[in-house]
């Protein structure tokens, strides 16, 4: 009897304790892997491209998987500064809103003397809504946020900044300035690690730099002042030692090159001189793991979206390798020092879905991007008109010919493809379907069923301990 009372007793002090918050975090670290616009069907036909259909992307190799819905607070189908925003705050918002309360207007930022959207036309006194990033820095953490975008982009801007609308870039740049006008208080001495493109919206307008800002303010140089390693192509980035806070911005004024592409040199290009995301990811766990408080970071494969608005089916593709690529990286680098990801939570996931979709029967082993060629004959696939057609296309786009002619392996297989589209409209859009969430490690247990996009934060949050 006196053993039953203790367990009770025990029981009931156990419970206290995790109610109380008394219990340590599962997760020292957290890792948030976005691959934007990275819908079901773009992560089924990336595998194939790359492994064929009995193989597997290392995303799927995670044990623990969640469906995500992702509609915004006034959309069915959301953009990514609201679908970004939900998982780093926890609050549903309007398309094109950046981290702020629920009730948050966008209003486009209006056009400044040189003609870009460098008039921040927020009503002052907007509410803000609190971040991962930031609630991880106030405990003492080191934090990150990574891109192939512009570092001013929705996804990347949702961890650091608050504004009312995505467009509003420059202002965006400024609240990642220590001390500076604009900058995001809630953001203490600084992100710790910063990567990205669009180094326009850090430096002045000029002759020569005209996208770039038109209050004549360097805030690359500002940032220099404040202890940043500012960095502008790989090799700068290879050379940046720990200690310091680190800002690496390897674009002129735009993204980084898609993974196809980045070999370009100048005038086609900077890839050559870009990292990989691979490449940004292992440099940013390694500055940010010196922090023995641990350290949350941010990894954005972008370019996936922008290859799929574009309707380039096989850049996107590529890009999505690529982000996987970069899981692999980062897993297999935490396990040096932590070997069963006892500290280390990692969490992969999309912020919406795209219109591909998957066309006919073709054979299995059929090249995905090749034209359609069916299961039982292995001969090429026809529409009602005898036509061939490749096996992806999208949903809607720019390519929807009025009158269909045959589409040959040589053409589909080309880098510059477009798919066709079976609504015309001047660019692909988002998908509103669910997407998929997976996780391992710390905490990864908690993600599981179906959830609101809200919810993620909700369980990051408790992953932390916060």
């Amino acid at each position: 009897m006196k053993s039953a009372l203790k367990l009770s007793l025990l029981t009931t002090l156990v419970a206290a304790s995790v109610a109380n918050g008394a219990y340590a975090a599962d997760a020292k670290n957290v890792i948030f892997f976005l691959g934007d616009g990275m819908g079901p069907s773009v992560v089924t036909a990336s595998r194939i491209y790359k492994y064929g259909e009995d193989g597997s992307l290392t995303m799927d190799t995670l044990e623990r998987t969640a469906r995500i819905k992702t509609f915004s607070n006034d959309a069915q189908t959301t953009d990514s500064a609201p679908s970004m925003a939900a998982y780093m705050t926890g609050v549903k918002m309007n398309n094109e809103v950046i981290s702020m309360a629920q009730d948050t207007i966008a209003k486009e930022p209006g056009r400044d003397a040189n003609g870009n959207l460098g008039v921040d036309n927020c009503p002052a006194g907007g509410k803000s809504a609190p971040t991962i990033l930031e609630l991880a820095k106030a405990k003492g953490k080191a934090v990150g946020a990574i891109t192939t975008t512009e570092l001013t982009h929705a996804t990347p801007a949702t961890t650091f900044s608050h504004i009312c609308n995505r467009n509003a870039q420059y202002a965006i740049a400024a609240q990642a300035v220590p001390g500076g006008a604009g900058y995001n208080a809630a953001l203490g001495d600084g992100v710790d690690v910063l990567m990205g493109g669009g180094r326009n919206h850090f430096t002045p307008w000029s002759a020569s730099n005209k996208y770039g800002r038109a209050d004549g303010r360097n805030l690359l140089t500002e940032l220099a002042a404040k202890g940043y390693t500012v960095a502008a192509t790989k090799a700068e980035m290879a050379a940046a030692q720990s200690g310091k806070k680190f800002i690496g911005l390897y674009s002129t004024r735009s993204h980084l090159e898609y993974e196809l592409d980045r070999t370009a040199t100048p005038p086609l290009g900077e890839g050559a001189t870009q990292p990989s995301l691979s490449e940004m990811t292992l440099k940013a766990i390694d500055l940010l793991s010196k922090n023995t408080n641990g350290y949350f970071l941010m990894v954005e494969g972008g370019r996936i979206d922008h290859a799929l608005h574009g309707i380039n089916a096989k850049r996107a593709l590529t890009d999505t390798i690529a982000f996987d690529d970069a899981i692999k990286a980062a897993i297999a680098k935490i396990k040096e020092t932590d070997p069963t990801l006892a500290n280390t939570l990692i969490v992969v996931t999309a912020d919406h879905d795209h219109t591909l979709a998957f066309n006919g029967y073709g054979k299995r082993g059929n090249p995905i991007l090749d034209i359609n060629r069916g299961y039982k004959d292995n001969q090429p696939s026809k529409d009602a008109d005898g036509n061939t057609y490749t096996t992806l296309v999208f949903g809607n786009g720019p390519n929807r010919p009025d009158l269909r002619s045959n589409v040959d392996s040589a053409t589909a297989l080309k880098d510059n493809y477009l798919q066709e589209t079976g609504v015309r409209l001047a660019s692909e859009t988002h998908g509103g379907g669910d997407v998929k969430l997976l996780a391992t490690g710390a905490g990864a247990k908690s993600f599981k069923g179906t959830l609101d996009n809200t919810k993620v934060f909700d369980l990051l949050k408790a992953a932390f301990g916060f």
